[in-house]
């Protein structure tokens, strides 16, 4: 019998499922794209017969993970890929933690909810408890938004080590969206010691005109940033003089929430 050398027992062959590595990619491609993409564009870049890409999109749907938009017909990315990568402390799931001060949140200030991840240069919506209110902020689970022109993209950004916040600000694009969008660098800086001292966000407009934002960070037991909270809500229902009102209630609601993922 032949030795069998060090070498072949630390690096062995991996062979890929084919099918399964098409399907990662996929996902991938549709992270990249929030809007979506059609049949053709994901069998391109794939490389593959449409037909077999027709088939993993299919399974894929049926799985929950990917919906099919009929007009135009577009596939995107579900919420449920999120559901997986819950940030988790002792094994404590961060939505589970948060469900009940979200919903006690959004019955409190009658506006919508939502609960917040970084994910690079942006942050990703990872669960929301919307307006019971006729007219109210709709939005997608999975849906990103940019650190500098709202409220819940700026407490990502202000909590990040000083170092990284500063290099994330000389690095991001700080296009105008709204007059009261900040795209100077020098204001960012300034925004973020203001956020860090009085421990809440606000936005009133910066992303879209209208909509107001007030949001807190959630930390993990070492004080590390981990999620953040906010309240989304009608300009006209939750106009700028509520903000410091709003955002106290906004930081109570994080603070149960540590205390949950802590038990």
């Amino acid at each position: 019998m032949e030795p069998v050398s060090d070498q072949a027992i630390l690096k062995p062959e991996v062979v890929l499922a084919p099918a399964l590595e098409r399907g990662m990619k996929i996902l991938e491609g549709l992270a990249a794209q929030p809007r979506g993409a059609t049949l053709a564009t994901i069998s391109a870049e794939l490389e593959a017969p449409k037909n077999s890409t027709l088939r993993l999109l299919q399974t894929l749907v049926a799985l929950g993970y990917v919906v099919r938009e009929q007009s135009p017909s577009r596939y995107r990315l579900t919420g449920k890929l999120l559901s997986i990568a819950h940030p988790r402390v002792h094994g404590v799931s961060l939505v589970q933690c948060s469900l009940d001060s979200m919903r006690a949140l959004r019955d409190q200030t009658g506006e919508t909810v939502q609960l917040g991840l970084p994910t690079g240069d942006e942050g990703v919506i990872i669960e929301k408890q919307e307006s019971t209110s006729a007219i109210r902020i709709g939005v997608e689970l999975g849906l990103r938004f940019l650190l500098h022109n709202n409220a819940p993209g700026k407490v990502l950004l202000a909590h990040r080590p000083k170092a990284e916040r500063d290099a994330t600000i000389k690095r991001i694009k700080l296009n105008r969206f709204t007059d009261r969008t900040i795209t100077s660098r020098t204001k960012l800086m300034e925004e973020c010691d203001r956020i860090l001292h009085q421990g809440y966000a606000t936005d009133w407009g910066e992303a879209d005109e209208g909509i107001h934002c007030v949001a807190a960070p959630i930390r993990d037991p070492l004080g590390t940033l981990i999620a953040t909270i906010w309240v989304s809500g009608i300009a006209g229902r939750m106009p700028k003089k509520v903000f410091p009102d709003v955002g106290k209630e906004v930081i109570k609601a994080a603070g149960e929430i540590q205390r949950k993922m802590q038990r």
